[in-house]
C-alpha cells in the first residue's frame, strides 16, 4: 500500500484535477484507491458531487459533537474508487490543535485504520504549507508536486521542497518527491521554453508523463465526473491513464513478460536478453524525419505513432546547416504527423502527401513499408 500527497501551495496548477483523475485511472487499472480530500475548499468533494456533511474534520477534531472514524465517512465513487470528503470545517483544525503534542501525526493515526483496504491512498492537500499539508506529507511516502509551465509555479516547487526537506530532517521521515508538469499548452512557445527550464532544474524528479491542456478536464469537473468516465477517448483521459501506468510500473518495478521470463529462466540472462532484443528490433523499421529551419530554437515531431504526445523522445536534433532530424523506429503502416516548431504546429513542407485533420489544418502523411 502506498500513500501519495498531491501538493503545491500555488493555486490553479491542476492539483485537485490531478488528484481526482489519477485516483480514477489507478482504479481503472485494478488498484483499490482512496482519494482523501484534505483541502478546506473541498474542491475534490464538490467536483465529484459528494455529500460533505461528514468529513475528515469529524475524524481528526477533538471538539466535534459528531466524532467519527475514517471508515464511517468513506463514500464510493466508482469501482475501486472511494473518497473521504472534506468541508469548510477542516480549515479550523490548525487552530484547534495548535498546542497539541504530536499534532503532525493526526492523519497518520486516522489512515492506519483503513490502509489495509487499499493499494493507493491519494491525498489532495490544501494550497498552503500549514498544519494540514505537513500532516499529509508526514503520512505519505511520496509527494507529487503539480506545476504548470510558469515561473511562479517553478518557485512554488522550490518552496514546497523546503518543507519536504524539513520533514525529512526534523521528523526523520523518508519522503520522496516527484514533479508533474500540468496544463502544458503545446501551441505556445513559452510552454516549451519553461519546459526546458524545468527539465534543467528538476530533471531527476520529473515524470515522463505530461498533462496537456484539455477542455474535457474542465467539462468533466462541471458534470461532477472523472474525465475517464466523461470521455475516455479524450487527451486528458489518455494523459492521466499514462500517469497511472507510469506510477504503477515504477512502484511494481515491472518488466515486460518476455524480460520477466528471461530473469527467471535458467538460460544465461544476457543471452536471453540479446535474443529478445533481436526479435523485437527485427519488427521495427527506422524512418528519418527532417525539417530545414535554421532560425528555429526547438523542433519536436508528434503524430499517430506516439498518440500525438510531446516529450523528450520526440525532440529533434539540429545539425550545423540548420536541418532538424530524428530517426524513429516504427512498425509498417500509415502515419500522420506534424512538426512543432517553437511551439507552433505545422505540416512537413517537404512532404506533399497530406490529409485534413478536422481543425482547419492538415497533417502530413507517411507510409512505412516492410522494406523501409
Amino acid at each position: 500500500m502506498k500513500i501519495i500527497s498531491i501538493a503545491n501551495q500555488k493555486g490553479g496548477c491542476g492539483k485537485t484535477t490531478t488528484a481526482i483523475n489519477l485516483v480514477s485511472s489507478l482504479a481503472a487499472n485494478g488498484k483499490r484507491s482512496l482519494l482523501l480530500d484534505l483541502d478546506p475548499q473541498a474542491h475534490a468533494t464538490l467536483g465529484l458531487n459528494r455529500d460533505d456533511q461528514n468529513s475528515i474534520y469529524n475524524v481528526i477534531s477533538r471538539i466535534t459533537p459528531r466524532k467519527l472514524t475514517l471508515r464511517d465517512i468513506i463514500q464510493k465513487v466508482e469501482r475501486n474508487f472511494d473518497i473521504v470528503p472534506s468541508n469548510v470545517l477542516v480549515g479550523t483544525l490548525e487552530q484547534e490543535l495548535a498546542d497539541e503534542i504530536g499534532r503532525e501525526m493526526k492523519l497518520v493515526e486516522a489512515i492506519d485504520t483503513v490502509k489495509d483496504r487499499y493499494d493507493y491512498i491519494i491525498i489532495d492537500c490544501p494550497p498552503s504549507l500549514g498544519f494540514l499539508t505537513v500532516n499529509a506529507l508526514r503520512a505519505s511516502s511520496e509527494v507529487i508536486i503539480t506545476a504548470e509551465p510558469s515561473r511562479f509555479s517553478v518557485q512554488g516547487v522550490d518552496h514546497l521542497m523546503d518543507i519536504v526537506n524539513l520533514i525529512r530532517e526534523r521528523l526523520n521521515h523518508p519522503l520522496s518527491a516527484k514533479v508533474l508538469v500540468t496544463m502544458f499548452d503545446s501551441r505556445l512557445r513559452h510552454s516549451f521554453s519553461m519546459m526546458d527550464t524545468m527539465k534543467a532544474k528538476f530533471s531527476s524528479m520529473l515524470f515522463s508523463t505530461i498533462i496537456h491542456v484539455n477542455v474535457k478536464l474542465k467539462e468533466s469537473a462541471v458534470e461532477g465526473k472523472t474525465v475517464l468516465s466523461y470521455d475516455k477517448y479524450s487527451r486528458g483521459s489518455k494523459d492521466y491513464t499514462s500517469l497511472a501506468k507510469e506510477i504503477i510500473a515504477i512502484d511494481e518495478g515491472r518488466f515486460s513478460p518476455e524480460i520477466k521470463a528471461a530473469t527467471t529462466s535458467s538460460v544465461d540472462f544476457s543471452e536471453k536478453m540479446r535474443e529478445i532484443v533481436v526479435k523485437e528490433t527485427e519488427k521495427m523499421i527506422y524512418a528519418t524525419f527532417s525539417l530545414k529551419d535554421p532560425a528555429a530554437q526547438s523542433v519536436y515531431i508528434s503524430g499517430t505513432f506516439n498518440e500525438w504526445t510531446l516529450n523528450e523522445a520526440c525532440r529533434m536534433n539540429k545539425d550545423e546547416e540548420g536541418r532538424w532530424s530524428l530517426r524513429l523506429p516504427l512498425n509498417a503502416g500509415i502515419y500522420q504527423y506534424q512538426f512543432v516548431v517553437d511551439g507552433r504546429w505545422q505540416a512537413d513542407p517537404e512532404n506533399e502527401c497530406r490529409e485534413p485533420n478536422g481543425f482547419g489544418d492538415v497533417n502530413s502523411v507517411i507510409e512505412v513499408g516492410i522494406n523501409g
